[in-house]
């Protein structure tokens, strides 16, 4: 049903936009025939079929993502940012986007670039991913990796606020509409890069399903069961960066999608086995993606929402519920 579901989603994110495509038309120009109208064939191709496959490829990392941190650390509330990935991807583009003005205005124009600013995101997630790394294979205890990376988070965007003290509104606006999340700006070629980071890291959390049905009751009861904790822990973690890094690296930093859909899954399948509930996140992820980018479209008209206000007022009401929840569990 979740796959059947998503195709449905699929033609209709493609269909639905400033031009409402009809769905034969869609269908007709995606499997090898072409639709009436030259205009639609090239919104189709050009436009509307990468930025859903982005949104797939998103919402499908994210979640994932946000699943293996939800159970690694044990927290209801864990996020793909919760290592400062995202952090660190935002001071990687602020120092590009922010300090531009001091470089040769030919460097400027190159690092400024579509190819610059994803450069400049994977190198800031990477120098974090590495600092959390070298870190957890000093530290026992998952709660304090937990920490260390909110400590990592906190100092990169301590920074990114320095940085925007001393920009210029031009500056300042381009790395706004940056920090907002865009799934309309990737190339074929970046589409084929993000597919093949979102592979992998996705291809190593299938790899983890048994460990982390082992983390359900704990690190001491994981161990008992023959775990290899540290290295598993490893493969989650380095699992985790790949998804959130390079996605918050091509699309922008995108809020509440890994920690909201998780839960979801859980309340729909009423499960906590991660053979059932990894296909149901990866799913329901790219599903979701697939609506909050319909909505931002404004179907009809010519204004696009910002994706990561839509995924915003789509989480945050499920963060709330999950806190009310679990203050009615304690008491």
């Amino acid at each position: 049903m979740l796959g059947l579901g998503l195709i449905v989603l699929f033609f209709t994110n493609i269909s639905f936009g400033s031009i409402t495509i009809p769905f034969k038309e869609v269908y007709n120009s995606l499997t090898g025939g072409q639709a009436t109208k030259s205009t639609w064939e090239y919104i189709i191709i050009n436009y509307r079929l990468p930025k859903a496959i982005t949104a797939i490829l998103v919402g499908m990392g994210l979640s994932i993502s946000g699943l293996l941190m939800q159970t690694l650390f044990r927290n209801p509330l864990a996020g793909p940012d919760v290592l400062g990935l995202s952090s660190g991807a935002s001071l990687g583009v602020a120092f590009m986007i922010l300090g531009a003005s001091v470089l040769p205005s030919f460097l400027s124009t190159v690092l400024l670039s579509t190819y610059g600013l994803v450069l400049a995101a994977t190198l800031g997630s990477s120098i974090v991913l590495l600092a959390v790394l070298l870190v957890s294979q000093r530290l026992r205890d998952t709660m304090a990796i937990l920490i260390v990376g909110l400590m990592f988070g906190s100092f990169t965007s301590a920074i990114v606020g320095v940085l925007t003290y001393f920009s210029s509104a031009e500056q300042l606006q381009k790395f706004t509409f940056w920090s907002m999340g865009n799934l309309g700006n990737l190339s074929w070629s970046s589409i084929q890069i993000l597919s093949i980071c979102v592979g992998l890291g996705l291809l190593l959390s299938a790899f983890s399903i048994k460990p982390l049905n082992a983390l359900l009751l704990g690190e001491n009861y994981a161990k008992s069961m023959g775990l290899n904790f540290k290295r598993s822990r490893l493969i989650i973690l380095f699992a985790t960066s790949i998804l959130a890094g390079s996605i918050t690296a091509f699309a922008g930093p995108i809020a509440f999608v890994g920690l909201a859909v998780p839960h979801i899954a859980k309340l729909i399948f009423q499960t906590s086995n991660h053979s059932v509930l990894y296909w149901s996140t990866l799913l329901l992820g790219a599903a979701i993606m697939l609506v909050c980018d319909v909505i931002s479209q404004m179907p009809g008209m010519e204004i696009t929402l910002p994706i990561n206000a839509i995924t915003s007022l789509f989480g945050a009401p499920v963060v709330i519920w999950l806190l009310v929840r679990k203050r009615k569990m304690m008491e």
